[in-house]
């Protein structure tokens, strides 16, 4: 099966561009997260250079974001490229956890391996298979609780047309039919 950006972006907007306003669209070098503005009507969520990889990764972010966050660029959060130091790490690695885990989810929804990302280069030690099972520990976890709604709306999206082989239209209507009764009950975890 092939796993064409379009498709992935056609199934997120498909999902959410009417209801959210948001789109995912490729990006340069870095992933961004940019709220509606005068300039651009919707949101977007901006992953980088065609990857993907980023592509699930950013959606996962978008997923996790409560309300209030998504009227912020990127979400409101820090970033620090490589070069962090152990603390500065540690602090990266416990904000990614969830995001990383719902990348996992949706990397197997729709077929296709998934590697952690440590994202740093830098000096520091980093414990590449501790974080790994945090992830895969976290990611037991929504399929045990139940994943925020519009992470389980996406990954349904994905399963049908990745799994069930549904097309476009039939994979967005699958995932909105799920969205409406798990919205309902899921909280978002990021205000």
């Amino acid at each position: 099966m092939s796993h064409r950006l379009e498709d992935v972006m056609a199934l997120f907007d498909g999902l959410f561009q009417p209801r959210y306003q948001t789109r995912l669209v490729r990006g340069g070098d870095e992933p961004l997260y940019l709220p509606a503005d005068d300039a651009c009507p919707w949101h977007r969520v901006i992953f980088a250079r065609g990857f993907y990889a980023s592509a699930l990764h950013e959606v996962s972010h978008w997923c996790i974001a409560g309300a209030r966050r998504r009227w912020l660029e990127d979400y409101g959060y820090w970033y620090l490229p490589d070069g962090r130091d152990a603390r500065q790490q540690r602090d990266f690695e416990a904000v990614e956890v969830a995001p990383q885990a719902l990348e996992l989810l949706f990397s197997r929804a729709c077929g296709l391996p998934f590697n952690v990302s440590v994202d740093n280069l830098g000096e520091v030690e980093v414990d590449r298979e501790g974080f790994q099972a945090r992830v895969e520990a976290r990611a037991d976890r929504y399929l045990r609780e139940g994943l925020p709604g519009r992470a389980a709306a996406f990954r349904q999206a994905l399963a049908a047309f990745y799994g069930d082989g549904a097309s476009l239209e039939e994979a967005v209507a699958s995932g909105r039919r799920w969205l409406e009764p798990v919205e309902s009950r899921a909280v978002e975890t990021i205000d």
